[in-house]
């Protein structure tokens, strides 16, 4: 990637669709096959929705477990507020209106998606395996977790709702971090 292609669009007209009443977004971006482990992603919506309602959930992507995952989404009550929008070839204008990327994954040999993510200033909460803890530097750029661990994303991405300040700066942080590793004058 190029990450000077990516860049945070907060007044985007998308913004106002996704988020018409202000509210913060979650985003999660995949193929939707079961290694992304897309119903983390929903089971994390659910439990900080709880202490933070003015949230929602896009899930972008396509696949195998979609079905699955829109399940345990109305099984837990926030179907409402979960977005599916399906396959997008613009999936940078989706990252540069959200506000935190999910990214539970069990297995990732780079971890692009991460980048493309921090390209956007948004902060990751992912897990730490295969090259994402390349691109994602745990307690600066997002928070790393062992796979399946939903109560510390939770826990992570509610930190990171709650604090303003210190999303911006991981945000800031992951942009800058993206741009210094991965530009094409750095490679």
């Amino acid at each position: 990637i190029c990450p000077s292609h990516y860049v945070k669009l907060p007044d985007s007209p998308l913004r106002s669709e996704l988020a018409p009443n202000g509210e913060l977004l979650l985003v999660h971006v995949s193929n939707f096959r079961p290694v992304k482990r897309a119903i983390d992603c929903v089971e994390i919506f659910a439990k900080v929705k709880r202490e933070f309602p003015n949230l929602r959930l896009v899930m972008v992507g396509d696949g195998p477990e979609r079905a699955a995952v829109k399940h345990r989404a109305s099984v837990l009550g926030v179907e409402g507020d979960t977005i599916f929008v399906g396959k997008k070839s613009n999936i940078p204008e989706y990252l540069g209106v959200s506000d935190i990327f999910l990214l539970p994954s069990e297995l990732e040999s780079f971890g692009l998606a991460a980048l493309e993510a921090s390209a956007c200033e948004l902060p990751v909460i992912a897990t730490r395996i295969g090259g994402i803890p390349e691109v994602v530097n745990e307690g600066e750029s997002g928070y790393l977790s062992d796979v399946a661990d939903v109560e510390k994303m939770s826990a992570d991405t509610l930190r990171l709702l709650q604090d303003d300040d210190l999303r911006s700066a991981f945000g800031k942080r992951g942009r800058e971090l993206s741009v210094q590793r991965y530009s094409p004058q750095a490679i």
